[in-house]
């Protein structure tokens, strides 16, 4: 499942006096797991449910959405979400360039392209990517590559170096010792305990 957040809504929660937002470390990671709560999984599940249910969608989808952006500002992501959606016009721009990397993100990089895309400079670009997401451009680039490789083996049985070359790798022994070095083991190891631990991936 992948939702889009709106930001308005987001602003909107944020704005309610009885929405407390807990404060965590500035050097947070970009991307993180977390554990689901009951609440958040329940929300989560009735938006599916609205699949069965087409006639139910425009009324009912965006109020679950609401719980769901409340369940995740009250939770350990909360400030996160609140950095991104009530810093001003260079966080947009910014987001712009993370959204680019998110959906191209096999693609080579090269951070000049990214700062015009942003329409910023490319050490401005870093300042402000290094401030939402607690990396450099090309470090986010592979965290997401890593964790979409990961995905693609556990989901659709790929084997590493299938899925290395998928997410954009062009060695398959530079992309296990990157992968090992993040998850804390080989690729195909990593994917047999995660099965046998029956653990979530995000």
């Amino acid at each position: 499942m992948s939702l889009k957040l709106e930001m308005p809504v987001v602003r909107e929660l944020l704005n309610r006096e009885e929405i407390q937002v807990a404060e965590t470390s500035s050097d947070s990671p970009a991307m993180a797991t977390g554990k689901v709560t009951a609440e958040f999984l329940s929300a989560c599940n009735r938006l599916i449910d609205l699949l069965d249910a087409p006639q139910d969608i425009p009324f009912l989808s965006g109020l679950i959405q609401r719980e769901i952006i409340y369940r995740i500002l009250r939770g350990p992501e909360g400030v996160r979400l609140r950095a991104i959606a009530t810093l001003g016009d260079q966080s947009h721009r910014t987001a712009r360039a993370i959204a680019w990397i998110r959906t191209n993100y096999a693609k080579p990089l090269r951070v000049e392209d990214l700062a015009d895309l942003a329409g910023m400079g490319v050490s401005t670009l870093h300042h402000h990517f290094r401030a939402l997401t607690s990396m450099s451009p090309l470090q986010y680039q592979k965290q997401f590559r890593l964790q979409a490789a990961r995905g693609r083996m556990l989901i659709e049985g790929l084997d590493a170096a299938s899925a290395a070359f998928e997410v954009g790798y062009e060695s398959a022994s530079q992309f296990n010792r990157e992968y090992s070095r993040f998850f804390g083991q080989p690729p195909m190891k990593d994917i047999r305990t995660l099965r046998a631990s029956g653990a979530p991936i995000e």
